[in-house]
């Protein structure tokens, strides 16, 4: 090489040497792409030192979490995961699944006692699942639901269902009652379809479309909107909450006068089905979805009082897990809380001077609606609002009674939805004042189960954040907590969308979150599932009564009504 090629080409020249000038050029393209990078991280540096970045899959996005979150994160998806479960192929065909009429369930035989049953023993039943040839299965991970249940007294009690992996099962149920106890056993699921479930929320997440209409004068346009949106050619307007991180995305509308800036609503589109013809044929109602198995030999058994000692619930080998019970149309707790009976006089006289504030889905408004119903001097107080969203006010001003409900933040399966109108539970916490006359209502499940389990997880560790910060500021707020309910499965859609396979994951990752916590529990879970009328999303009227009753016994721990039993 001679010299003028080895010497260092000045910058101001007017002609670069070939090898400088690539070399500056890469030198600027590197440096612009770290200065948009960090202008895409600057949200999070500021939301969260210690940042993950933002993650994906498939082609959902996901709020970043900390360091320490994820490592959370891990640990609640590792405990909570699933047996394996096989395939309807070539080789394993739909004889093969879980079949409800060839299995069945025993009651195991009382041990000692002249083998009769008291209040306060646990009983335990087995099930055996066989496929359609009436062969026992050699796996787990079917989806079972197990009650114990007296019709004529109306009580019932939920039971534990341990997977022993093999096709066996057990289920335990405590004794809290006197007289007939019939046992009721249901399969879900079988464990073919529970591959399906998995694949589909992993695969197709987005298989529930939400719509947003953009408007700008007499020019509108609806586009596409989620989480989890594929990837196109077309620009994407970023609704991402700028205080939460919660991350929601819409295709930019192709007309020239729009643009993000337009969006006036959200509302909840269509459902994308994508199933072979043999998995369609694990989710059908009254063959394999939802269905009862039923017992060799009886399915009852007589409870009888002890008539000296105490009666406490005991424990074998299996832990007993129910939080409480009905007796006579009524819930009763098997933890230290006990449950009142308040009609509208003993309502009245809790909320006296208090405020309580409910977020979540349809299934917290109907709190809001029994209590708007049940105080007699309320007066609604909202905009029109035909999306049922909120935000609504309840005001009773004789008793100065505030009720107040909103729903969470997209994803939310409504229809319609003034973008004004979409919150963010943690954003609606921090402005809560809180104290001894705050009580606060949360449940947030349904809506998310057609999604990865992380979504949930993150959005519930938002909210638990809120509430950690509000309990800071005013540590004597009641905070409660709403887990979901058993529901019904009638249709492929159901199935699909919302099934209570996705729910029991949810129900299980709630109660680790927010364990610990100075918050309390309405096991609204146990108190569907263990009550003898039919399993709803929208659960009945009676059901709805005790779960206010829990939430009221929690607001005011003190009070003792006539009517307690």
């Amino acid at each position: 090489m001679n010299n003028q090629s080895r010497s260092t080409p000045k910058v101001n020249s007017l002609f670069l040497p070939r090898r400088g000038f690539l070399l500056l050029l890469l030198t600027v393209c590197v440096m612009l792409y770290i200065l948009s990078w960090m202008n895409n991280l600057q949200f999070q540096k500021t939301a969260n030192p210690a940042f993950i970045p933002q993650e994906h899959q498939s082609f959902c996005a996901f709020r970043p979490i900390s360091s320490k979150e994820s490592l959370e994160e891990k640990k609640i998806l590792k405990s909570i995961t699933w047996p394996k479960t096989p395939s309807i192929t070539s080789n394993y065909t739909f004889e093969n699944s879980s079949n409800p009429l060839c299995s069945n369930f025993t009651i195991l035989p009382k041990v000692g006692e002249g083998g009769q049953w008291y209040i306060g023993d646990q009983l335990e039943v087995s099930i055996i699942i066989k496929d359609y040839y009436c062969y026992p299965k050699t796996s787990g991970g079917d989806v079972l639901l197990a009650s114990l249940k007296n019709r004529d007294l109306q009580a019932g009690v939920s039971g534990q269902v341990v997977d022993h992996l093999n096709g066996s099962y057990t289920a335990v149920f405590p004794l809290v009652w006197e007289g007939q106890a019939e046992v009721e056993v249901t399969l879900v699921h079988p464990s073919e379809a529970v591959t399906v479930l998995q694949r589909l929320n992993s695969e197709e997440p987005d298989r529930i479309n939400y719509r947003s209409i953009f408007r700008s004068g007499s020019v509108s346009e609806t586009t596409e909107c989620n989480i989890c949106l594929r990837p196109s050619k077309r620009p994407v307007c970023d609704f991402t909450d700028v205080r939460t991180g919660e991350p929601w995305f819409c295709l930019k509308p192709k007309k020239t006068k729009l643009n993000c800036t337009n969006r006036i609503s959200h509302k909840y589109g269509v459902f994308v089905l994508n199933l072979q013809k043999e998995e369609k044929r694990l989710f059908q109602d009254k063959i394999n979805m939802k269905t009862p198995i039923l017992a060799v030999g009886s399915s009852s058994i007589t409870v009888y009082q002890r008539k000296t000692g105490p009666v406490m619930l005991r424990s074998n080998n299996v832990k007993t897990a129910a939080s409480g019970f009905y007796y006579k149309g009524v819930w009763k707790s098997l933890g230290i809380t006990e449950v009142q009976q308040f009609d509208t006089a003993a309502i009245i006289q809790c909320l006296k001077g208090k405020v309580v504030h409910m977020y979540g889905d349809s299934t917290i408004r109907q709190f809001f609606d029994y209590l708007n119903k049940a105080l007699p001097n309320t007066k609604i107080i909202n905009r029109q609002n035909l999306a049922r969203c909120g935000p609504f006010k309840a005001e009773d001003r004789k008793n100065n009674i505030l009720v107040t409900y909103r729903c969470h933040g997209p994803p939310i399966r409504f229809l319609n939805v003034p973008i004004q109108d979409l919150c963010y539970i943690a954003n609606e916490l921090d402005s809560v004042s809180g104290g001894a006359s705050t009580v606060v209502l949360i449940g947030v499940w349904i809506h998310f189960t057609s999604f990865p389990l992380k979504i949930y997880i993150r959005r519930l560790m938002s909210i638990r954040s809120a509430v950690r910060r509000l309990l800071a500021r005013a540590p004597d707020t009641i905070v409660v907590i709403k887990t979901g309910t058993p529901q019904e499965l009638r249709t492929l859609f159901d199935a699909l969308t919302m099934s209570e396979w996705f729910s029991l994951k949810h129900d299980k990752v709630l109660r680790a979150l927010f364990k610990g916590m100075n918050v309390h529990l309405v096991d609204a879970w146990e108190m569907v599932l263990a009550h003898q009328l039919p399993h709803k999303i929208h659960p009945e009227p009676p059901i709805i009564k005790n779960m206010i009753n829990v939430l009221l016994s929690y607001t005011c721990p003190k009070m003792h009504s006539e009517n307690n039993l």
